[in-house]
């Protein structure tokens, strides 16, 4: 196919059009009781999923070809989430597309406009609405589409307070005094501990000050979790001492751009940027946490399902409020945790085991689960609460391509599972029915940036089990910790993850807040795998990291076995082979690799112009 073709391909993509498909259309403006014509539009996707269903149920003339939804330009704010079920399935030949309008923004949006801002010395104060019959309460505030900052006590992060010892036995944090002196009656105030390659974020429930040091007690269940687990774990050592900052005080408030909400009076401050106005900007809260779910069964799965040029915006993540969070690894967050003495012997695996973890998975604005063939478009995931996008389990092919992910608090794209909540998470996850098991995912030609840029031990792509899935001529930058993530389990058993294949991606401006740390890195057997030609360069260099030497470009980690790692260019030989079990192959990887790898790398010529 010559260049040409390919965009004149690409703008027929970008459309959304289809060829005789049945035409359902929807706008911000419509009625849910209209027919759906271009001239009476429904006003909800929901509306019009069932308008879809219905025609499909009655054999209708002209669904044969396919439906599409076909959505105006415009924001549809939602109050819960859209569930797309088995019944909204369409084939391979008649799927059902839903699609943005030619030319026009569409924006599924999770959020509750702020407006009517008073002057209060430096701050502007506003009611915070209530949402949907509840007050409101929220961990993120955009203004203008930027992502303000919840008041915290430093700017820069070279600056960071370090703890002074963690006396895990009374489950106490010693901090300097200096640190607290401020926030000592903040009724909400929560510590973000940086630990190796997590970030835990710890509810504040009492603080006691002893001369120029402070103890520093947590709510449970975090607190009981933070002292109880062993990694990663906070660093206590000259020079190492893990630093953190403190968030969500009132008397944090003194930065502009800053904001805090006062969930008594449930009253908002924003402390606004020179000459900023807040009644003449657009001041977004979000307020629901998964914008879509397409939901089926193994024996029921929902199939052949299709978006286009859709935006998922403004999804919230409340579960640091209610519970804290303390995460093992890329935000899959501890429910139990704990160090086991004697060690655990393990027959297939290379060196003994010190610690027993259970996994819960944080929420995504749009999941799947129990699907086949659900793809992503020309889409953009942006300003969103944690991951933008989760293939959770139960997925058979999909392709994400031409698609961005920005301004995300925790993972960009996540899929596979992560062991499942009642398997302890260093087991083998091989299930018996191999539905479980995403396989054949195509995630290509996407922009990841500014992802991770709340819980910055999170990654842009995160693939756990996983096996046939293919991650092809992406871009990765500005990310907290690991730009790619391939496996799971810690590890050499053989489990269901095999043939994967990480391709031509372009990876730069990584670690910006964590070390050990890879641009691209794996964990467990993976037999045929193979990661190949990609572009890994331009590594952070935080001054606050555990150990400033312990980065790399490819990391094969616990267990990795039977890994192909080849034609890979970067910057230097710094790669790390971690306890891996047998079968490795590398070859022909560093700065030395042919030039013509480094300009193949990354999003692809003709796709670039879908992703501004």
């Amino acid at each position: 196919m010559n260049q040409l073709v390919k965009y004149i391909v690409l703008i027929f993509l970008s459309t959304g059009q289809c060829v005789n498909a049945t035409n359902i259309y929807v706008s911000p403006s419509g009625n849910d009781k209209n027919v759906g014509s271009v001239s009476a539009p429904k006003a909800t996707l929901s509306a019009a999923l069932r308008q879809a269903r219905e025609l499909r149920r009655l054999n209708a003339v002209g669904t044969e070809n396919g439906i599409q939804i076909v959505m105006k330009g415009g924001t549809y704010t939602q109050y819960e989430s859209v569930f797309i079920r088995p019944e909204d399935s369409g084939t391979a030949q008649s799927p059902t597309i839903i699609c943005g309008a030619a030319n026009e923004n569409v924006v599924l949006s999770g959020g509750v406009k702020i407006a009517d801002w008073k002057k209060s010395g430096k701050y502007w104060v506003a009611d915070v609405p209530d949402f949907n019959g509840r007050p409101l309460d929220f961990r993120q505030l955009w203004v203008n589409g930027r992502k303000a900052v919840r008041a915290r006590d430093v700017v820069d992060f070279e600056k960071m307070y370090r703890i002074r010892s963690n006396a895990a036995a009374n489950e106490i944090l010693w901090v300097p005094a200096a640190a607290v002196k401020s926030i000592l009656k903040a009724p909400y105030v929560e510590m973000v501990l940086h630990e190796m390659w997590c970030v835990a974020n710890l509810r504040i429930k009492s603080i006691e000050v002893y001369g120029d040091l402070a103890a520093v007690r947590f709510h449970n269940p975090e607190s009981r979790l933070q002292f109880e687990h062993p990694w990663p774990r906070p660093m206590i050592g000259k020079g190492v001492n893990s630093p953190f900052y403190l968030t969500n005080a009132i008397e944090l408030l003194d930065q502009p751009g800053e904001w805090y909400h006062d969930i008594k009076t449930n009253k908002l401050y924003y402390y606004p940027l020179a000459g900023e106005n807040p009644n003449r900007v657009e001041i977004i809260a979000p307020a629901v946490e998964t914008l879509v779910q397409v939901e089926g069964t193994s024996d029921r799965p929902v199939e052949n399902v299709i978006f286009k040029n859709i935006s998922f915006n403004y999804s919230t993540w409340m579960r640091p409020s209610e519970k804290g969070h303390v995460p093992l690894q890329a935000g899959m967050y501890l429910t139990e945790a704990y160090k086991v003495s004697p060690k655990i012997i393990r027959t297939d695996n290379n060196h003994k085991l010190d610690n027993q973890g259970w996994l819960g998975r944080p929420a995504a604005a749009v999941t799947v689960t129990g699907a086949n063939n659900i793809d992503f478009e020309n889409c953009r995931f942006e300003h969103l609460g944690y991951s933008g996008l989760d293939y959770i389990s139960g997925a058979r092919g999909g392709k994400v391509e031409g698609c961005t992910f920005r301004d995300i608090v925790g993972n960009g794209l996540v899929v596979g599972s992560f062991s499942p909540a009642s398997l302890e998470t260093h087991l083998p996850y091989d299930p018996a029915d191999k539905r479980e098991v995403c396989n054949g995912q195509q995630i290509k030609n996407n922009l990841f940036t500014d992802v991770t840029n709340e819980d910055w031990g999170c990654v842009a792509i995160c693939a756990g089990y996983v096996s046939n899935i293919n991650i092809e001529h992406n871009e990765i930058s500005e990310v907290s910790y690991t730009g790619i993530n391939l496996g799971w389990g810690w590890n050499q058993t053989v489990n269901c993850m095999r043939n994967n294949r990480v391709h031509a991606n372009n990876i730069h401006h990584y670690a910006k807040h964590m070390y050990d740390v890879a641009g691209i890195y794996t964990l467990g057997s993976q037999p045929k795998t193979v990661i190949s030609e990609n572009y890994i360069h331009d590594i952070y260099k935080p001054g606050y990291v555990h150990d400033p030497t312990w980065w790399f470009y490819l990391y094969t980690d616990e267990g990795s076995s039977f890994i192909t790692l080849k034609d890979n260019r970067t910057d230097g030989d710094k790669f790390l082979k971690n306890a891996n079990g047998p079968g490795n192959t590398w070859e022909n990887n560093g700065a030395m690799v042919n030039d013509s790898i480094k300009m193949r790398a990354g999003i692809e010529k003709e796709y670039r112009y879908l992703l501004r």
